[in-house]
């Protein structure tokens, strides 16, 4: 029988708080990157657009790594969040700033998407009536853009939910602290009787990504039909 231990509890709201903290801290940051790369033009914007997707084809690992010597006490900002008090290696912050760069790459091209499907006849149109560039921003780019945002969140969110390379490195596997499902599930499966506990959580991560993608569906759903 599968059954759950309170620290597989544990790292199932771990996984859902690094998520949604990862998502929603990204999110105007994705929706500003977005709007650059769509509608604005500026020297280095080929090089800022492969820094943004760099991390879609780099290994997590590498990602955490890199993380880890910038953000450790030795690394070039860590001294910075010292003299700050923050503590940020091997905390559940730390999985938040991994799933969030990790991630980032699909929040931008989903909403860039949906940018890039506004008829610039309407931006126009703003402009010639006399609305500023921030009245055209809120009035028009991002209410067109919200099947972007939505999908881009949707997407960011079950991609934060399975996040592993970065995370172990960057956050480490500590139970209770910074351990996920994805780090739990790895603990158990190298554990011999750990197979029906590992079972337990795959189930739970199925049941969750089922619920994420069902509310993107129904949100994208009823956003159609309002349109």
């Amino acid at each position: 029988m599968l059954s759950l231990a309170s620290a597989d509890y544990d790292a199932i709201r771990l996984s859902v708080k690094v998520a949604l903290t990862a998502t929603v801290l990204s999110l105007p940051f994705g929706f500003l990157f977005a709007y650059l790369m769509t509608f604005v033009r500026f020297r280095g914007k080929a090089f800022l657009e492969v820094l943004v997707n760099l991390p879609l084809t780099l290994p997590p690992v590498v990602i955490g790594y890199l993380l880890l010597l910038s953000l450790g006490k030795n690394g070039w900002l860590g001294p910075l969040f010292d003299r700050l008090g923050i503590q940020l290696i091997f905390t559940w912050k730390a999985a938040v700033i991994a799933s969030a760069v990790v991630g980032f790459p699909l929040l931008v091209r989903s909403i860039r998407i949906g940018m890039e499907s506004i008829d610039r006849q309407l931006i126009h149109a703003s402009r010639t009536l006399g609305a500023g560039g921030l009245d055209t921003l809120f009035t028009v780019v991002l209410p067109l853009s919200r099947h972007g945002i939505v999908a881009g969140s949707s997407l960011m969110l079950a991609r934060s939910l399975g996040e592993f390379g970065a995370t172990i490195i960057v956050a480490g596997n500590i139970p209770g602290v910074t351990q996920t499902i994805p780090l739990a599930i790895y603990d158990y499966a190298g554990s011999p009787q750990g197979e029906s506990a590992a079972l337990a959580l795959c189930l739970v991560a199925i049941v969750i990504s089922v619920v994420v993608l069902t509310c993107h569906e129904l949100l994208s759903r009823r956003l159609t039909r309002r349109d």
